[in-house]
This record gives structure tokens, sequence and C-alpha cells, in this order.
């Protein structure tokens, strides 16, 4: 029960990584806001969850949505202590001037600008109750980039910046930031990550990762949960990979 009586978001909820998070979390005793686009998907986790969970239909990308989120959390649980920002949005792999200037708007909005209105919304809040905790899923693209992902790569990296900024500047309010650097992992974005989805390119990524294979939910669930919780007080601003080693 190592998040027992705390209160978490966790944006991209119903599926892959948020998904981990937001059942591992429930598991560990916290209340949590399932929040994904996709409405069906974050009620079914919601539902399976049970009564500490509550499903919340929100576009990331709009700041209006979040703010939502946020008094939605706060008025079925009376406050909030996690703000995950998981939700994410690549480009297929390929060439990086093939990608049109709608899908790199998509990507700045969800993996960037998302983090912005998720502070703006949550960070008063967490100052009035005497901290929080602020984490991203960012990505071993921002730190190690493959070619084919420019963009997304890019997104990533400045997800890891504005962890590292934040954390600083939110430290003095008992604010940690951090996020978690995740190798490819089985979620719906890896097609898109892989270019297509074939034996050979799997075996290609996965040689590239020394302890060989992709990442699960629940790796990226046990992270989060560690730097969610009170074992983790004296971290803040890391990039954590979460890798099998890829990044070395």
């Amino acid at each position: 029960m190592r998040l027992k009586d705390k209160v978490a978001i966790v944006t991209g909820a119903a599926s892959g990584f948020g998904e981990g998070m937001a059942r591992r979390f429930a598991e560990e005793g916290a209340k949590v806001a399932v929040a994904d686009l996709n409405a069906k998907g974050a009620e079914r986790v919601a539902t399976e969850i049970g009564e500490s969970a509550i499903a919340v239909t929100t576009d990331v990308s709009q700041r209006a949505e979040v703010e939502e989120l946020v008094y939605a959390a706060k008025s079925a649980f009376g406050r909030v202590d996690i703000m995950i920002n998981n939700a994410g949005y690549t480009h297929r792999n390929g060439d990086m001037l093939a990608v049109d200037e709608a899908t790199f708007d998509l990507i700045t909005a969800v993996n960037m600008k998302a983090i912005y209105h998720a502070a703006v919304a949550v960070v008063p809040t967490m100052q009035r109750q005497g901290g929080g905790v602020i984490l991203t899923t960012a990505s071993t693209a921002g730190l190690r980039p493959r070619p084919g992902l420019t963009w997304y790569n890019a997104s990533k990296g400045w997800a890891i910046t504005a962890t590292k900024s934040m954390a600083v500047e939110l430290a003095p309010h008992n604010i940690r930031v951090n996020c978690l650097c995740p190798v490819a992992g089985e979620t719906g974005m890896l097609e898109k990550f892989m270019g297509a989805d074939t034996p050979e390119i799997r075996e290609k990524f996965r040689a590239s990762i020394p302890l060989g294979r992709l990442s699960t939910p629940l790796d990226i669930a046990n992270a989060a949960l560690w730097l969610a919780s009170d074992e983790a007080a004296f971290i803040t601003g890391v990039a954590l990979e979460v890798d099998g080693g890829r990044c070395i």
C-alpha cells in the first residue's frame, strides 16, 4: 500500500503503459482518475479497477479539458497528489521530411504542450496541499535518438528538459518532477515506432536491447510506482531509463 490515501491522475490510461500504471497504482492503495481520449477504453479500465477509479474522457492537447480532468479528480477524491503525463503520439518511422505539418502539430500538442497544460492545472493545487508528484512518460528516444523518428525524438527531448527545469523551480514547494524513459514496448504505438510490424523488424529492435526483450506495461508501472511513492522522496529531476540497457 505504498500509495495509500494518494490520488493520482493518469493520462493515456485506456491502454499500454498508462493502463499498467493506473492498475498498479490502484493495487498500491491510490485512487485513480483514468483519463484518455478513448472514452470506452478509459471506462473499461476504471470499471475493472473498481470504486477507487473514475474514467474521464480527456483530450490532453486542450487546456480546458485538462482543467476539467483535474476538477473531476478533485471532485471525486478531494485532492490530487500525483499527475502522470503519459499520453503520447508519434509519426510513423521514416523520412523526417515526409511528416506532414498536421502530424507534427499533433506530436507537439500531445507530447509537449500537454505537459504545460497539466502544470498550469495541477501545480496550484499541489502548492496548497504542501507538495505533490509530477511524472511524465518520456522515452529513450529523447536520450539516444534513432533515425526515422526525428520529430518524436525531439518532443521527448523537450519533455526531459522540461522535467529537469520544473524540478528545480518547483522544489521549494515540495513538488517532485521526474520522467521515465522507456524503450519500445508492447503498446499501440509499437507498429508506428518500427515503421512496419514484421518478425524481422521486431528482432532488430530486440537486438538493440541488452536484456533481449521489449518493455512491458508492468515494467513501466513499477518504475512509476517507485518514483510516485514516498520511497523516492529525495528524487527529483531524474530521467529514469527503463530500457533493459538500451541507452548504454
